[in-house]
């Protein structure tokens, strides 16, 4: 592992298209996402057809977004939502959050990817000084992995001193396994090497110069970022996050994240993982998902719980986000209020089940006696799951 860097609503849309003349020429988005139709973007509007219908064939998608050089191709609604309706990450938030340790070593707040996490959290030992800031970008910190695979922490009072609390049991950089708590430890990182939280970071250093100005960065009860998930914004603006990584983080010819970074959470470390959910193996590295890696097309995805993904595909320009169903509880600040009685269940999955069963026949409301990101069981995917082969060679004909 060596590393050189140290409707279903269609709406293919009511468009303005771009002059013929400058369909090919990338352009940066503003306020407003130019749009333009796949003919004068050099895409066969079948193509795009056969992809949405894909990710729509599950009745849990909410939204699909397709971006083309920078500009609005194609989108697609479930009945009652809309372009500026907000989706939540869950762990597509890893890979937003991680983009910000990039920008801390180019402004010399972080040394290097082989720093030590000890080198920034004082007391982060007991056998954890050898783990860098590498290992828990690419998940091999060797951390604890309980057979709940720490989902106990999203249901605690203070995630972060949870995470720091597990211990070692592996050694670092040997065995690859999908951890939050590594996410959340990086968080704490980049609050010690700045001094400013994680959230106001992304939204100082990334959201704010790159036109995302409506969504929520879920903090916890004790109120510290929850730097493994939870972010809601629109299925477009989750887009601009692709779109940046497509552009080597590069925005209106300002950079905004390090080429060199860039190029090094596009190198794949791991391969061959398999998945619970998706019907393919799968590669990972720097806090990104692989989902093709050949000869005919080098496709990275950030994902997160029950279907949420945004694919960049570099080398076409080409960003596809999906996101499924969610109906937001409010607030920004996570509080389990009557289900708290709940949280020794330690599964999201069943406890989002539950929540909403609770909340159908009238014993709480999820509006007024819960906050946090939750996922009712009709945003829950099963088919994009089990297509997720096709779907992305889909989006690889898209470019052929």
């Amino acid at each position: 592992m060596a590393h050189s860097y140290g409707l279903l609503t269609l709406l293919l849309i009511p468009f303005t298209a771009a002059p013929a003349s400058a369909a090919g020429n990338e352009v940066v988005p503003q306020a407003r996402w130019e749009t333009i139709t796949p003919e004068a973007a050099g895409i066969d509007a079948t193509k795009i057809a056969h992809l949405f219908s894909l990710s729509f064939d599950d009745p849990a998608t909410q939204a699909v977004v397709l971006i083309k050089n920078g500009r609005l191709v194609g989108e697609r609604y479930a009945d009652g939502f809309n372009g500026e309706s907000v989706g939540t990450s869950w762990s597509m938030a890893k890979s937003m959050y991680a983009a910000l340790i990039g920008i801390s070593i180019d402004r010399g707040e972080i040394g290097n990817l082989d720093d030590k996490v000890a080198d920034y959290i004082d007391d982060y030992k007991g056998g954890r000084e050898h783990i860098s800031i590498r290992h828990l970008l690419d998940m091999t910190s060797g951390l604890a992995f309980p057979e709940h695979e720490h989902e106990a922490m999203f249901f605690g009072r203070d995630h972060l001193a949870y995470a720091l609390k597990v211990g070692v049991e592996k050694q670092p950089g040997e065995v690859f396994e999908y951890n939050n708590v590594n996410s959340m430890v990086l968080g704490e990182v980049l609050h010690r090497a700045t001094g400013k939280p994680a959230d106001q970071l992304l939204a100082e250093r990334i959201f704010d110069k790159i036109g995302i100005d409506k969504y929520t960065l879920w903090r916890d009860a004790a109120g510290n970022p929850m730097t493994y998930c939870c972010i809601d914004m629109s299925a477009r603006d989750f887009s601009r996050f692709g779109l940046l990584f497509a552009r080597d983080g590069e925005w209106e010819e300002q950079k905004i994240i390090p080429s060199g970074f860039v190029d090094e959470t596009f190198q794949q470390v791991w391969s061959d993982l398999p998945s619970q959910t998706i019907n393919q193996l799968r590669g990972y590295g720097m806090h990104w998902w692989v989902s093709r890696n050949n000869e005919r097309a080098v496709i990275f995805n950030t994902s997160g719980k029950f279907g949420q993904y945004i694919f960049v595909d570099r080398a076409n320009d080409v960003v596809f986000t999906r996101i499924t169903r969610y109906r937001p509880t409010g607030g920004s600040v996570q509080n389990w209020g009557a289900m708290r009685v709940f949280n020794w269940i330690e599964n999201v999955s069943f406890l989002q089940k539950l929540g909403g069963f609770l909340d159908r026949i009238g014993l709480i409301d999820l509006g007024s006696d819960v906050s946090t990101p939750y996922t009712l069981e009709d945003g829950i995917s099963n088919q994009f799951f089990s297509q997720y082969r096709a779907i992305v060679d889909a989006l690889v004909d898209i470019s052929d």
